[in-house]
């Protein structure tokens, strides 16, 4: 029986740790038949030694990408042809950024410099990465991201919170703007994970905290399996008429009042 990617080719971002989200993305991505291709920056040599646990190892390059390069993305278009061919069907943004003085309650202190850095990596780059593939994506395909629920403001959060809300309305207009070229944008907001770009959140464990209260399903920091489920399944032909959507995986939360 063949997976639901089976034959597509897929670039992944962010897959730093077997803790990441993108892993289990990418893992289950290999598992269901696709062709991948993972980025990574500021080290590549980390995601290079991460993706000798995918399944098919061999199978898988990685390329250096800081999306907030004009030259890295001018290049890229030529690297996934060069490894991929002349299709891309797929596409995983899972990237964010803040500098500390953005975080950890320093909300009505942070420069306006830090501020906008948070917002290239962790919002703009949604498409700009998006744009750098379009040529590859003649034949329509999927983009998929991955948010940290916007509508709250969450303890220590700070500005990444509001670079999420800038991505989630990103994701919005990319939806309007691609769907005539059948390319779906969606997201996935996941619950907390113990990843490693969650742990350099100040107060990560006072946020996570709040899901032993109030998730009606039992959550699990340490699993980021679910959440990869959901950008398998959005990056597949099950979901061919949903765009500008936010699939919520985490434990129910986002419904459940004080």
């Amino acid at each position: 029986m063949s997976g639901i990617l089976e034959g597509k080719r897929i670039l992944i971002t962010g897959v730093l740790m077997e803790s990441s989200i993108a892993f289990h993305a990418a893992k289950l991505a290999q598992e269901q038949g696709a062709e991948i291709i993972l980025t990574a920056w500021p080290r590549p040599t980390l995601t290079e030694r991460i993706a000798k646990k995918l399944p098919h190892p061999d199978k898988v390059k990685v390329l250096e990408l800081d999306v907030s390069n004009d030259e890295h993305l001018a290049r890229l278009e030529g690297q996934v042809r060069e490894h991929l061919g002349d299709r891309l069907d797929g596409v995983v943004h899972s990237i964010g950024f803040a500098p500390q003085d953005a975080l950890g309650g320093n909300f009505l202190h942070t420069p306006f410099e830090s501020v906008s850095t948070a917002m290239h990596v962790s919002a703009f780059s949604l498409k700009s990465l998006t744009m750098a593939l379009l040529p590859l994506m003649s034949e329509g395909g999927a983009v998929v991201g991955l948010t940290f629920d916007a509508k709250f403001a969450w303890p220590k959060y700070d500005w990444m919170g509001a670079a999420k809300a800038a991505l989630e309305a990103t994701n919005r207009y990319m939806a309007r703007d691609l769907g005539e070229r059948d390319i779906r944008c969606n997201l996935v907001s996941a619950g907390p994970i113990g990843s490693m770009a969650a742990k350099s959140i100040p107060g990560f464990e006072e946020l996570a905290g709040v899901w032993d209260s109030r998730s009606p399903l039992k959550w699990d920091l340490s699993d980021p399996e679910p959440a990869g489920r959901a950008i398998v399944a959005l990056l597949s032909d099950w979901f061919p008429k949903t765009t500008g959507e936010i699939v919520h995986v985490d434990g129910g939360l986002h419904a459940i009042g004080a």
